[in-house]
Parts: structure tokens; sequence; C-alpha cells
């Protein structure tokens, strides 16, 4: 018996609007950069790269170029890609933690102990109380 592979192409996949949305979505939750200019090529090639240079009014060239991963295309050039790819980005506020999982963070935080350091200037006399210093100590500094 022999097993046949298929290479999988995700521009297959991108044949509708639904799924090129979702797809967008759920790479720009993740925050990387470069994947979302991976995934904006991906959508391109799904669409047709000419085409979609020429609605967006930027060269092919230059549109492999910016959505490849690594580049650094402008605010405008991302723009005018999504704008041409018939979608629009938004805005909306991160999820916020729950009060137990920011006490958990917390918790699992190693302490952090500032060391009191003494420092003898000079050797006292008899009779005299030797000079000492504590750094990191609100008390040393003000009286520094």
């Amino acid at each position: 018996m022999t097993l046949r592979l298929s290479t999988f192409d995700l521009t297959d996949h991108l044949d509708s609007e639904e799924a090129v949305a979702e797809y967008l979505s759920q790479v720009m939750a993740d925050g990387d950069d470069d994947e979302l200019l991976r995934a904006l090529g991906h959508v391109a090639k799904a669409r047709g790269m000419s085409q979609l240079a020429k609605e967006a009014g930027v060269g092919r060239e230059s549109l492999y170029k910016a959505l490849k991963p690594g580049a650094t295309p402008g605010f405008a050039t991302v723009g005018k890609v999504v704008r041409a790819l018939g979608l629009r980005m938004a805005v909306r506020p991160a999820a916020k933690q729950k009060p137990a999982a920011v006490a958990k963070k917390i918790a699992k935080r190693p302490a952090k102990i500032k060391k009191a350091t003494t420092k003898v200037t000079r050797k006292p006399a008899s009779g005299e109380v030797a000079s000492i210093s504590a750094r990191g100590s609100k008390a040393a500094r003000a009286r520094a």
C-alpha cells in the first residue's frame, strides 16, 4: 500500500470573506508582526497578487517585498492592502486578566530583598562609635 501525500496550500482554503477575516483576526490576535505579513501575503496570493497590487495602487514587486516576513512596510501600505482586500481593521480593548490570575503571577515572583551593606570608614578610637552606613535604606539616603 502506497501512501500519497499532497502539498498543503493555504490559499486554497481562503475562498470566502469570512475565512479571510477569521484567518487574519487570529493572526493579529497572536501579535506577531512577521506572521501578519505572511498571512496578508497568503490572502493576496489567494486573491491574485497582480490584481491586488493594482487595486492597492502599488507595484506587484513592491507588494511582494512588503508582505514578506522581516519586511517593514509602512502603515499606509498595510492599510492600502487591507482596503484593497475589502477588509477593515478594528481596534478593541485587550482582554483584562482576572484578579485571581494576577494574584497567582505575583505569588510566583521571587521576592526582591535588598541587602544592607555596612561600611566602616575608619577604625574607631577607644570610646568612639563606628560610622556605619546602610545603602539602599531611605534613612541612610536622607542622612547623606
